[in-house]
């Protein structure tokens, strides 16, 4: 897979990449010291031998920010797909990033081999959600949104099975934990995670936690993730 990586410290921009050209099936596609130049890159790339698969991608730099690159990026087509880094687990910005089209975040903390696992899974088609962070995240900035006036029409098209799913993802479980509480079988959980993507229309778990807060089906409050 080919990276592009986007922070406006050159110092961790070097790091990543020593990390990244380590591994034999990554190569570094480029760098970008803010979200503007990393914007301008990836439609330079787009179409060529050269495209880039997934950014790495900074929040907080100067010109143009994560966010806001990310949403451009997003906006454009479903590649290259994005993960964005944060300092802090409890980051707004990191939230805003991925209502912007992310499809995940780490903490710049995180160990290498978690950030090769994260863009592995990534470009796999996946979704990079660390459960305990991401509730974390998301109970804290969940007061942020109104439920719509009117239901959501895609919450009519679901299965009251479906909806379960929706709150177990919006709540922070895995695929495994969501099967041992409905009691079924992992791949079954997996067929529903499928069909609730196509039916919403969203690109991955990420874009279901953010849907599941914006359409009302988990409130804030006490005990909000999984409206539970």
């Amino acid at each position: 897979m080919r990276v592009l990586i986007v922070d406006d410290q050159p110092l961790v921009r070097a790091g990543l990449e020593m990390i990244l050209s380590s591994q034999p099936d990554m190569t570094v596609a480029g760098q970008a010291g803010d979200g503007a130049e990393a914007v301008r890159l990836v439609g330079d790339l787009a179409g060529t031998a050269a495209a880039v698969d997934v950014v790495v991608m900074d929040i907080r730099m100067p010109i143009m920010d994560g966010v806001e690159a990310t949403r451009l990026l997003s906006a454009a087509g479903p590649t290259p797909r994005v993960i964005v880094l944060t300092t802090f687990d409890g980051d707004a910005d990191a939230f805003a990033a991925l209502q912007a089209g992310a499809s995940g975040f780490l903490l710049k903390n995180a160990p290498p081999e978690e950030l090769l696992a994260a863009l592995r899974a990534v470009a796999g088609g996946d979704a990079v959600v660390a459960p305990r962070v991401t509730r974390r995240l998301l109970e804290h900035f969940a007061g942020r949104f109104v439920p719509p006036p009117a239901p959501d029409s895609r919450v009519a098209a679901l299965t009251d099975r479906e909806r379960e799913v929706v709150l177990a993802v919006a709540a922070g479980l895995s695929n495994a934990e969501i099967a041992g509480e409905l009691v079924v079988a992992e791949a079954t959980v997996k067929t529903h995670v499928g069909r609730i993507l196509t039916k919403l229309g969203l690109r991955d778990r990420v874009q279901v936690v953010v849907f599941a807060y914006e359409s009302g089906l988990v409130r804030p409050g006490p005990g909000a993730p999984g409206g539970r």
